[in-house]
């Protein structure tokens, strides 16, 4: 019965009973059962506006996406929540053989996110889209760059699989960045933090929110990249200014939290030259959406990337605020996030 208001959400903002007990092939009477069942357990949400009927919940929606991975074999149970973001939810799971992996639920639509249809032409045309049918979009894009990124040697999470808003990858053994106090060595990391940014746009891509959120690193030092539905081509439009953005996040970082200052930093179209065209081969691999909807898309990408703008500006002014503790010893120092 879910997956029956799942397609029936294609082409209806509200699915009526009728049609879903139709195409779930169930009888009258019974149908109703199961979706007052349904509706009880918060798996979808009924309402009475233009005419009756019911939705998908992100809950239902989680459901199908769980019992997939299930089917595939991928998942066979789910831990705490060791992360959550404006648009996501990052959970600890193991598969069959009690390997521990982690799965990124995306749930767009809360927090600023949820003025954006009203306020921005957003879907265009496309009036029974639903935050859902973007999360599952972000998901999908986010798969074929990790995908593409790993096999290209970038330090990414190993990609395991993908379904729906859902994406399952390895565990890192790392910290997030963003809290870590003390690095041994600042200008190794800054390094090769730089480096990772040059060779993102010599493959043909810019990660446009490149800051200490959306990095890990373990304590040798060795960093991971992840969060990439964001991500552009260098042929587009803005590729300079976002570049340079990403430039100066890193840069902006190390002096404020490391006190570590650079001249050295790379120059868009002089430190670039495009080696493979790792945009171009994501398209040839099928991961493109249609042309109006990518545009709705980086109207997103967009928004997203100013908002993590004002979180990096209301840190920046948090720590004026605190006292500037003494010089001590060169350790890392790292925790979990819970």
């Amino acid at each position: 019965v879910l997956t029956a208001v799942e397609m029936g959400m294609k082409n209806h903002d509200l699915v009526p009973t009728p049609l879903i007990i139709r195409i779930a092939g169930l009888k009258k009477g019974g149908g109703r059962k199961v979706i007052g069942l349904l509706h009880k357990n918060k798996l979808i949400v009924h309402e009475n506006k233009a005419y009756d009927g019911f939705r998908l919940t992100y809950l239902g929606y989680d459901y199908l996406a769980l019992k997939t991975f299930v089917a595939r074999n991928q998942l066979a149970g789910i831990g705490r929540k060791i992360g959550i973001g404006k648009e996501s939810d990052i959970y600890e799971c193991i598969d069959n053989e009690g390997v521990e992996r982690v799965l990124k639920v995306h749930r767009l639509g809360r927090i600023c996110f949820r003025s954006v249809k009203s306020k921005r032409d957003y879907l265009g045309k496309r009036n029974h889209a639903s935050f859902l049918y973007m999360a599952r979009l972000s998901a999908v894009r986010e798969f074929a760059y990790m995908k593409a990124l790993y096999d290209h040697g970038f330090p990414t999470p190993v990609p395991i699989d993908q379904n729906r808003h859902c994406v399952l990858m390895s565990k890192v053994n790392a910290f997030p960045f963003g809290n870590i106090k003390e690095l041994i060595n600042p200008h190794i990391v800054y390094s090769n933090l730089m480096n990772i940014i040059v060779r993102l746009a010599e493959h043909g891509l810019i990660h446009c929110d490149f800051n200490e959120f959306n990095l890990m690193i373990s304590t040798d030092g060795v960093v991971t990249m992840i969060d990439f539905p964001q991500m552009i081509s260098t042929n587009h439009v803005n590729a300079k200014f976002y570049f340079d953005r990403d430039v100066q996040c890193v840069k902006d970082y190390f002096r404020r939290k490391f006190h570590f200052c650079s001249e050295d930093s790379p120059a868009f179209q002089v430190d670039t030259e495009t080696i493979i065209s790792l945009d171009k081969e994501l398209v040839a691999s099928g991961h493109k959406v249609q042309q109006q909807e990518q545009e709705h898309y980086e109207e997103y990408l967009n928004l997203k990337a100013e908002h993590s703008l004002e979180n990096r500006e209301e840190e920046d002014d948090e720590d004026d605020q605190k006292v500037q503790l003494a010089d001590g010893g060169d350790e890392v120092s790292a925790g979990h996030s819970a």
